[in-house]
Formats: structure tokens, sequence, C-alpha cells
């Protein structure tokens, strides 16, 4: 089976137990689609046709709340599963994804989706898990949200896209694609300016070095500290 993805493929955990017979069979009805840096995978409320595995590229995820405020839920890395709306027993897709960087990915029909995961306990176990993740990291933010001041919260969600998508430099840890003051604000619920402030006095105070939609973290450890509430970041 040739493949541009398969070494990729085979690494994610999602198909590790897959033979090669089983990992043909599946590949024989997928479609590699290509997106281009800020275009829709899919957007809040179509139709749910299609579920995905991103296999290059960052994606982000966003619901618009019945408010009108949009939310910035999940950045989507590769070896991830997504689009999975028949599993969360839905007809439509909850959020939009919107490429970050140019991306591609490998796409199902969504009325596939019954029989992979007879066949496959491994996409079953993945999907499980992935929205397993998914309801533990929203129930950490509603409580971030609830019970948290503004700086903590902009601090778990760098720490979170650290875990993700972190790249070890001479200097720190830079997140490994553009993430805009913007995106932050939506990530935590609160507003640009907001955002630009604590980042300005983070920079300051030599946590973080920013520019240009891309984000180092100098010291992880006093960003971790801050997070949880220990000590003092000076």
């Amino acid at each position: 089976m040739a493949h541009p993805y398969l070494d990729t493929i085979r690494r994610f955990d999602l198909f590790q137990s897959l033979d090669e017979p089983a990992l043909a069979q599946m590949f024989e009805r997928a479609t590699l689609r290509r997106y281009g840096a800020s275009s829709a995978v899919f957007e809040q409320g179509a139709e749910a046709h299609e579920f995905f595995v991103l296999v290059e590229g960052r994606l982000k995820v966003s619901q618009v709340t019945e408010d009108g405020q949009q939310v910035i839920i999940r950045i989507v890395v590769p070896g991830d599963l997504f689009g999975i709306a028949k599993a969360l027993q839905r007809h439509d897709y909850p959020g939009t994804a919107i490429a970050v960087v140019d991306s591609a990915a490998l796409a199902w029909p969504m009325g596939l989706w019954g029989s992979f995961i007879e066949k496959h306990a491994s996409l079953a176990i993945g999907a499980m898990h992935a929205v397993g993740q998914r309801l533990q990291e929203s129930h950490a933010r509603l409580r971030e949200m609830a019970t948290e001041e503004v700086e903590r919260r902009v601090a778990h969600a760098v720490l979170r896209l650290l875990q993700q998508s972190g790249r070890k430099e001479a200097d720190g840890i830079r997140i490994d694609f553009p993430i805009s003051k913007q995106d932050l604000a939506e990530m935590t619920g609160t507003t640009l300016h907001t955002v630009s402030r604590i980042l300005t006095a983070w920079q300051e105070k030599g946590l973080v070095q920013t520019g240009r939609q891309r984000l180092l973290v100098r010291d992880p450890h006093r960003l971790m500290m801050l997070a949880d509430n220990v000590g003092e970041t000076r």
C-alpha cells in the first residue's frame, strides 16, 4: 500500500494496533484533504458528513456561544481524531475547525463510523479517549473560569499549549505554531487588551518572549508556579 503519510500514520497511537491488512482496508476508503492556513475544515452547525484524523499541521476548533462570544475549545494536533459527531450522538459539527498552518487530514464518510469501530477496537478506544479527554479539558476550563483570576487562566492555557505543541529551544520552550493574543483571549474568556497586558508583564519579568504570533516560554517552572498560585513570579 502506497500512501504519502503511511510512516507517519503508523506512529499514531490510534493505528498502532492495526495489522497491515486492516490498515490497508481503512485507507482504501480514506480521502486525503489538504487545507491552507486559515481555511475551514468544517463549520459549526454544518451537517457532519465526514470524520477525520489530522496527519500534518495544526487546527483550532472554536464555538460561538448563545450570546455571540467566540471561544476556542481545543487545538488539534497530528494523530488526533476529530469531527466525530456520530460518537457524540450528533448529526452536525458542534464547532468550527480552522487550519492554523497548512495542514492535511484523512477523511472518511461518517456512515463508515459504526462499522469501523465494530471491526477495529483501537478506533473505539481512541474515540472514547478523545471524548473523555475533551470533557476533562472542558471541566478544567470551566473550573478555571469560575474560580481563578484571569492571569492564572492565561497561564494554564499557555501551559496546555506547551504540553501539546512545545518545542525546546536554547532559551526555553516555543509553541510551534502561530498563536495570537486574540486566540489566548478566546481560550480563556477574556479580552485582547487583558491578554496583551498580561503578556507584556510576563515579558518584563522574563517569563515569556512574544513576537509575530510566536510565543516562547523562557521560564516554564515560574509560569507553572503562577498557574498553581504558588509563590511569586517576580
